[in-house]
């Protein structure tokens, strides 16, 4: 086994933590086809979004985990649930009173609003595919109307219709009386419609493989196969068929699904299968703490995250502590690009053991790029906001400076963190800047801070500076606490309640800069 290999076998990062579950789950019960199956669910009635991707990557590092521990063949289901049958019209697509003429259809019979594919369903799993595909995901799409309608799920089916009534035994318990009366986890696609519909099954005919309904409108009984893509299950029931006909090893789920796994998990056990081995995610927060919520649209969507920051940057919030509700909101992501920033560059001079439970390895395969970033994007952010500027020449008047030799034709990630650093500035930090005059004790401090700066050489660097910035607040009275000092720089430099490292940023703006902004904040001048 080679050292890696073995390290891997005892790291204690959560992707190896879940990868070891897998493994000891193949090695009891060898899978039949030979290769380990990895999947994530899709509901195509809306657009992916930003938990779609939480849960393909999450899937993906785990994945990746698992291949380092075993030679067994893996492959990754990206599974759309395309064949469920439309319950509303989303209110985001065009044409929708033609929409609402095909509620009740499978979302691959429905016709495509936006026009360009031969379906709505097939609209958004184009829209997933691509999706996936922008972010470099290994993975096989599979198609529920396909797996339904081929075949696939035929052998399946009927073992469905075989177990029903232990079935009915799991699920009925968990329904209210009403419900609790028409239920069946079969549902026939109406001949007459093409609507999938929740009715009694009257009867069932294991020999041939049929149920038979009552058709509310025509009174008539209805015989349809439950095979071929006549007839669908409902979801839970649906969930554990999926498991059992695909021998699916490894599915993560929200945790507001823990009782439908548990559910699933029983009734994919009464056909004959093995549950997965599951891992339950923690569910969003927004900025006041509140479950985010698609229909209040109270969340951050992906498209917006990375209008502010590359997705390597979101790739670590979804990494870090996936147990663990987070809140989503824009003030989260400058800090989570300089974490990503301070991972790649500490990757290098790792030990082994350490370099696997770094988040850079998992983000990028196991091979982080090697990149120098001299410069962090809180630091852009606090220049822009200090210079009161949105040009990108301007910011790099001073970033050639700080890195000799620097342009952004050879310098591309410092180049784009600058544009997304201007467009955080103008969206979130520019509106709410609020400058306040010094008291006289901190008008004294910036004053000694500005006369130590000019005792320094002119290419002092960050460190030397930061220095000089501690001395000063713990010389002043007026300072119970560095804590204090810094925030009375934020707040009277910068306008803003947090900031970077001074030094840093110093060392950035320039000495001669940084003086000269100092000495007008003490006497009162500087205000945005």
């Amino acid at each position: 086994m080679s050292q890696l290999r073995e390290l891997a076998h005892h790291s204690n990062a959560w992707p190896f933590q879940e990868a070891r579950q897998v493994l000891e789950r193949v090695q009891a019960r060898p899978p039949e086809r030979g290769e380990v199956i990895f999947e994530t669910g899709y509901g195509p009635s809306g657009l992916p979004h930003i938990g779609t991707f939480g849960e393909v990557a999450r899937t993906t590092w785990v994945r990746q985990a698992f291949q380092m521990l075993s030679d067994l063949p893996t492959r990754l289901l990206a599974f759309s649930d395309d064949m469920d049958g439309l319950r509303k019209v989303p209110d985001n697509v065009p044409n929708q009173d033609m929409v609402e003429q095909h509620l009740g259809k499978p979302l691959t019979d429905i016709p495509d609003p936006f026009g360009t594919h031969e379906s709505f369903g097939a609209h958004n799993n184009a829209r997933l595919r691509a999706f996936l595909d922008a972010f470099g995901f290994d993975y096989e799409f599979t198609s529920a109307t396909e797996c339904y309608r081929s075949g696939r799920f035929d052998r399946a089916l009927l073992r469905v219709l075989e177990v029903y009534d232990e079935i009915l035994e799991v699920v009925l318990p968990t329904l209210g009386p009403e419900r609790r009366a028409t239920y069946s986890p079969i549902l026939p696609l109406c001949p007459r419609t093409g609507q999938v519909l929740q009715v009694p099954i009257l009867h069932r005919d294991l020999d041939a493989g049929t149920v038979v309904y009552q058709d509310e409108e025509t009174n008539e009984k209805v015989e349809v196969p439950v095979t071929g893509g006549h007839c669908k299950l409902q979801w839970r029931a649906d969930w554990a068929m999926r498991w059992y006909a695909l021998d699916v090893d490894y599915e993560m789920a929200g945790k507001d699904l823990i009782d439908s796994i548990k559910l699933s998990g029983r009734i994919n056990r009464s056909l004959g299968g093995t549950p997965p081995e599951s891992f339950t995610y923690e569910l969003f927060l927004d900025e006041n703490g509140e479950k985010i919520s698609k229909s209040k649209g109270n969340g951050l969507t992906i498209d917006e995250w990375l209008r502010y920051a590359p997705p390597e940057s979101l790739a670590l919030y979804m990494y870090h502590q996936p147990r663990k509700a987070k809140r989503l909101y824009f003030d989260v992501i400058p800090r989570h690009v300089d974490d990503y920033l301070n991972h790649l560059a500490k990757f290098p001079e790792q030990e082994p053991n350490e370099r696997l439970k770094n988040p850079a390895f998992h983000i990028h395969g196991g091979q982080p790029p090697e990149e120098d970033v001299p410069i962090r994007y809180n630091i852009l952010l606090n220049l822009a906001s200090v210079c009161h500027t949105e040009d990108k020449t301007v910011l790099w008047h001073y970033i050639s400076r700080y890195v000799p030799g620097a342009t952004p034709e050879n310098a591309p990630t410092v180049d784009s963190l600058v544009d997304y650093a201007i467009t955080y500035y103008r969206d979130f930090v520019k509106p709410h800047k609020a400058f306040r005059q010094p008291s006289a004790g901190e008008a004294a401090a910036l004053e000694d801070l500005a006369g130590r700066l000019e005792g320094l050489p002119g290419d002092a660097d960050a460190e030397t500076i930061q220095t000089q910035v501690y001395e000063v607040g713990k010389a002043h009275e007026a300072f119970p606490d560095l804590k204090a000092w810094f925030r009375s720089l934020y707040e009277i430099l910068l306008g803003q309640t947090q900031g970077p490292r001074m030094g840093s940023f110093f060392a950035l703006y320039g000495l001669s800069e940084t003086i000269t902004l100092l000495r007008r904040a003490a006497a009162g001048e500087h205000t945005a």
